[in-house]
């Protein structure tokens, strides 16, 4: 079964029932759906496990399955297969990539960190395998800070690729950390001038935003987390009202946990009137039923690399799990 434009492009049954089959292949292979807030409503109800970055990572590191079928983008899913040399594991698109993690070549960020040697390297999790295989520690935007904290102050650290999660990092730590120049095409892109007219709109909203947004988005911010953060805020906050800074998946588990609040997706400064990652949504079911059934594309990794990029995982999974960050 060859790949066509990095998927199955298959015709599928119109008449086939896509959640039924998709139920049933589970059973008969054996395999877990993980599957990020970005993707759309319909892969999110299917999932075995919905989360962020941090969360994905924690789960994939103790999936009880033989196939892990992973409903995100390229690294996340490259991440697991690291976790799990054993398992096999599918993306039902090879294009459903990163931007920010596109924004660090690997020859380039080489020389970078070869001219700051005495620089201990945390790199956040939206990074390639090579990436992570050139870095001490990863992190996620849920456990950032607390990896920050754990090291020492006078160590200087090289904080790549995210310029924007690296600026606030330093902003709430007091570090100085020298930032890699990288950013997430979707982050990057909400319109201040837009949301201050969502504001005047909905003057009792309260703006929940990620902190790979740029630094005028958060100064407006009420809230700034993860995007499990920002959702157990919203559950957990009193206000009825939200605009919500980050990418519109995660609208659905919000409205899902609290129907009867309101949630306003930050326009980005074009034309939408929403902000959708294009890598994200290139996943669709009829996708992940064809990866689940012919068990393709396949992510493989080079065993040293693998056992390369483990290590810093591996260390943000230890600073996590004493730090309290636990699924």
């Amino acid at each position: 079964m060859n790949l066509k434009n990095g998927f199955l492009d298959i015709p599928i049954d119109p008449q086939l029932d896509i959640f039924e089959e998709i139920a049933k292949l589970k059973k008969e292979k054996k395999a877990i759906v993980l599957a990020h807030y970005y993707q759309e409503p319909d892969i999110q109800d299917i999932a075995d496990y919905i989360g962020d970055s941090l969360g994905l990572a924690q789960k994939a590191a103790t999936a009880d399955a033989e196939m892990i079928v992973f409903a995100g983008v390229h690294f996340m899913a490259e991440t697991a297969k690291i976790l799990n040399p054993t398992k096999k594991v599918v993306l039902p698109d090879l294009n459903a990539g990163c931007s920010l993690a596109d924004s660090a070549p690997t020859d380039l960020f080489a020389s970078f960190k070869a001219k700051h040697p005495n620089h201990v390297i945390v790199s956040y999790i939206n990074c390639s395998a090579e990436i992570k295989a050139l870095s001490d520690i990863i992190c996620t935007s849920g456990n950032a800070e607390k990896i920050i904290e754990s090291i020492p102050e006078k160590q200087p650290i090289l904080f790549a690729p995210d310029k924007n999660l690296g600026r606030y990092l330093n902003k709430k730590t007091g570090r100085n950390m020298l930032l890699w120049d990288g950013a997430c095409m979707v982050h990057e892109i909400f319109s201040v001038e837009k949301i201050v007219k969502l504001k005047i709109r909905y003057p009792k909203a309260k703006v929940l935003a990620h902190p790979e947004c740029e630094e005028a988005i958060l100064n407006m911010a009420d809230f700034i987390g993860s995007t499990t953060q920002i959702l157990k805020y919203s559950q957990q906050d009193n206000s009825k009202e939200y605009i919500v800074a980050t990418e519109t998946g995660i609208l659905h588990q919000m409205q899902q946990k609290t129907p009867q609040k309101l949630f306003i997706p930050a326009p980005p400064n074009n034309n939408c009137a929403c902000n959708d990652c294009p890598h994200m949504k290139l996943n669709t079911l009829e996708k992940i039923y064809l990866c689940m059934k012919y068990e393709q594309p396949e992510i493989n990794i080079n065993e040293a690399l693998r056992i390369a990029a483990k290590k810093p995982i591996d260390k943000m999974m230890e600073i996590s799990r004493a730090a309290g960050l636990v699924m």
